[in-house]
């Protein structure tokens, strides 16, 4: 495929991958107290409330042009007071995993979506593209975000576990969090951790899809 195809493919995934993750967290956030990120409108299925015209939009665009393995982003992150979570500390765990969590849901969805259409023969190949694309993509985003350094959700979920001295020293890294994962892509660190839970991510997809494949 050439480039324009490849964006076409994967615009969707990502669109899709992101608001779905957001909106996950601000689900959850409600669910267990907080109604900030409700009241602000981020429980939507609505991209446009989502997307950050850095995270979203540039990143995932220069990750593009300069042949990375992989295209992840951020959205708009959706504001929440954990103060207000019925349980701050278990709680706070639980709305951070929920992105991820959203991004694993789609991976299996897409991945029903790829043997549907393989096993009925749907000629669009583009169709395809896009399904195995939207597996791939929503296993980049679980991976990247569970990365255990804040702000990504997995930082902040082992924020939330360690003891409160060391929770209190680990989230200052969070200023500063984005550019020591940045620094990790461009030294091509990062993948010792995406390939491992992308690999065992898939295999369980792969395993959750058994009976559909038994069936069909």
């Amino acid at each position: 495929m050439n480039s324009i195809q490849t964006f076409a493919v994967h615009l969707l995934p990502i669109l899709l991958a992101i608001t779905l993750h957001e909106a996950a967290h601000a689900y959850v956030a409600r669910y267990f107290g907080d109604t900030t990120a409700y009241a602000q409108g981020r429980m939507t299925l609505n991209p446009i409330k989502h997307i950050d015209p850095i995270g979203t939009i540039a990143i995932p665009l220069a990750l593009f042009v300069i042949g990375s393995p992989y295209l992840f982003g951020y959205a708009k992150p959706v504001p929440v007071n954990f103060s207000r979570l019925r349980n701050p500390r278990k709680h706070s765990a639980l709305v951070s995993l929920a992105g991820p969590g959203a991004n694993l849901i789609m991976a299996l969805m897409w991945l029903v979506l790829a043997i549907g259409l393989k096993k009925f023969q749907i000629q669009e190949e583009f169709f395809l593209r896009v399904a195995e694309a939207g597996v791939l993509d929503n296993l980049v985003f679980f991976a990247f975000n569970l990365f255990p350094i804040p702000p990504l959700d997995g930082g902040r979920i082992l924020t939330s576990i360690l003891p409160y001295q060391w929770a209190h020293r680990f989230v200052q890294l969070e200023p500063y969090g984005f550019f020591i994962v940045m620094a990790l892509v461009m030294l091509k660190v990062l993948r010792y951790w995406m390939v491992p839970v992308m690999t065992v991510a898939h295999e369980l997809l792969q395993a959750l899809v058994i009976p559909l494949k038994l069936l069909l």
